[in-house]
């Protein structure tokens, strides 16, 4: 097995592992399925800009349901990113 380089940022990482078989650094035989309930994926910071009133109007939503409106942001872009994937998903052929 080849020996895993080690990693200044996860970034490094992710572009390692993307050119490269993990089967050459890691023996899967022994592998077992692990469930991790409370990893919180990764985020990343980024600047939007939006029309006052779209922000104004985003604010009084969240207020209602009584959350931060960066939270019904994404809320908002999670369904339609779904939706969008549900709406190009290939259709099944029927044979």
């Amino acid at each position: 097995m080849k020996k895993i380089p080690k990693f200044k940022k996860e970034e490094e990482e992710s572009k390692f592992w993307a050119n490269h078989e993990s089967t050459e650094y890691v023996d899967w035989s022994g592998a077992k399925r692990a469930v991790f309930p409370n990893l919180k994926p990764s985020t990343k910071t980024i600047s939007l800009r939006l029309p006052q009133a779209m922000l104004e109007d985003l604010k009084l939503l969240a207020n209602k349901r009584d959350i931060p409106y960066q939270s019904l942001l994404k809320i908002f872009l999670a369904e339609r990113i779904d939706a969008e994937f549900q709406k190009h998903k290939p259709k099944m052929v029927k044979a």
